[in-house]
């Protein structure tokens, strides 16, 4: 498989664009479906190798840790090598670190398989959205990262039910072997149809140093430290309640089984990736970027809010929160765009790199805190209380008021008298 540069082209025509957009959103399904991969089976891997609630929030924010510790070499690559090299590259990752995983007789094997994971699919994300950007006018840019999103969260999905299935069926380590060999389907697929896309002059002249400079100039970019804040907050949210503690809640609190908890897991994934496809073209429908992301920050805190102050609720009610829960949560594509309109061109890579830094830097910080929370309260048969997980909703909706807070007063550069 090779991993070097590509001159190709991007195909931007009608039937081309379909083409990239599907094959570079199946490569996300793969990250999408590790990254939240441990929430339908932590209480399997709990039983199986006696992880505790604090072993779980580490293994699970372990890739979090390696995928934001990577964005910004990753952003230099992209913009010096290619976003086409950079997947390939990482595709080899990814492949070795599902090997490990599936294999793995310890805790300490599976986090450092995580950690491969988390690396390998650090550029699933930001190489497309980078790719986007070179070969796509500005205003479509929040549509196909809607689309990249929406269609790459199917493997959110995968995580739930599916996985849930495929664990009961074959074992959560054949599940594991099975992500390996898709990944590898895949890579090759990247390496036949995906091209470069123009260069910025400035980028074709560029050294390694000045590669590097560039990130220094990334970060004294005015208003990013509130937009990084945004970042760490508003996806994290997502992932601390389907991909990690969702699982464990159901379990502990309404006694739900695996395929059980695949199934009602399954309802946020869903709903999200609807969400994700509305999110995705708000920004034009409402003419600023700010007020879709306080909408879609200000109703996840409020769901997160109610159920810290609730503990439980009737079953469907449970799956209205769920259902509503995913869509609220989905405006991600919203604030990954409005972090890109800080950057010009030639520093497109590392500007979303860094973004994404504080993307899965946020995931990995609450995912970790929250585990050593839960780990605070005792067990009683295996089970943690109530109260624990009521503990976890309450600081993550905490979290988000405080990034909302920061973000405010950010500049937004579409917005009209009509904006917020």
């Amino acid at each position: 498989m090779a991993i070097t540069g590509d001159k190709r082209p991007a195909d931007t025509t009608a039937a081309g664009a379909v083409v990239l957009v599907a094959t570079l959103g199946a490569t996300y399904v793969v990250s999408q479906l590790l990254r939240n991969s441990i929430g339908v089976i932590a209480p399997d891997l709990a039983a199986e190798m006696a992880v505790s609630a604090a072993e779980l929030g580490t293994l699970s924010s372990a890739f979090f840790l390696a995928f934001a510790a990577a964005q910004l070499p990753l952003g230099v690559a992209i913009d010096r090598y290619g976003p086409r090299a950079c997947m390939l590259a990482c595709a080899v990752v990814v492949i070795l670190g599902s090997l490990l995983f599936a294999f793995a007789t310890t805790p300490a094997g599976l986090v450092a398989a995580r950690v491969l994971m988390g690396l390998g699919t650090s550029s699933f994300l930001m190489a497309p959205l980078a790719l986007y950007a070179r070969v796509f006018p500005p205003e479509r840019f929040a549509m196909l990262a809607g689309l990249q999103i929406g269609v790459g969260s199917t493997g959110t999905l995968l995580a739930t039910a599916p996985l849930a299935f495929a664990a009961a069926a074959i074992g959560w380590r054949a599940s594991f072997a099975a992500i390996a060999i898709y990944m590898a389907v895949f890579g090759i697929v990247i390496a036949l149809v995906v091209g470069d896309g123009p260069r910025h002059r400035d980028q074709q002249r560029e050294s390694l140093r000045d590669s590097v400079a560039g990130i220094r100039e990334t970060l004294k970019t005015p208003w990013v430290g509130r937009l990084f804040v945004m970042h760490m907050a508003s996806y994290s949210s997502f992932v601390l309640i389907v991909g990690l503690w969702g699982g464990p809640y159901l379990a502990h609190v309404y006694g739900y089984g695996l395929t059980e908890r695949g199934a009602l897991l399954l309802v946020p994934a869903v709903t999200q990736i609807l969400g994700s496809f509305l999110f995705g073209s708000s920004d034009r429908l409402l003419g600023c970027y700010r007020t879709p992301v306080l909408i879609g920050g200000v109703l996840t805190a409020a769901l997160l809010g109610t159920l810290a102050l609730v503990g439980s609720l009737p079953v469907p009610l449970l799956l209205a929160w769920l259902a509503a829960f995913g869509a609220c949560s989905a405006y991600q594509p919203v604030v990954i765009s409005h972090g890109k309109s800080l950057f010009p061109a030639r520093l497109a890579g590392r500007g979303l790199t860094l973004m994404n830094m504080g993307t899965m830097g946020g995931a990995f910080l609450a995912q970790f805190v929250s585990g050593l929370a839960v780990d605070l309260f005792p067990q009683a048969g295996g089970a943690y209380p109530i109260s624990a997980y009521r503990v976890v909703f309450a600081l993550q909706a905490a979290f988000l008021v405080c990034a909302m807070i920061a973000y405010r007063p950010a500049r937004d550069p579409r917005a009209t008298p009509l904006g917020v």
